[in-house]
């Protein structure tokens, strides 16, 4: 099923803010929090991940 660009950048921005804004936590518990959030797979939010940083770095 394909998802709009804007619902990705959404999501993204989302799974972004809440890393930084809960740096306090390991990851791992970030992840699990974000994946019973977002009803997402643990893969899938690694991946978000990913790829904000490499847009990031780039900017």
């Amino acid at each position: 099923m394909k998802r709009s660009r804007t619902l990705l950048d959404k999501r993204r921005d989302y799974v972004m803010n809440y890393i930084n804004s809960n740096q306090a936590k390991q990851m791992k518990v970030v992840v699990a929090e974000l994946s019973d959030t977002l009803f997402l797979t643990e893969r899938t939010i690694y991946t978000i991940i990913n790829e904000g940083l490499a847009t990031e770095a780039k900017a």
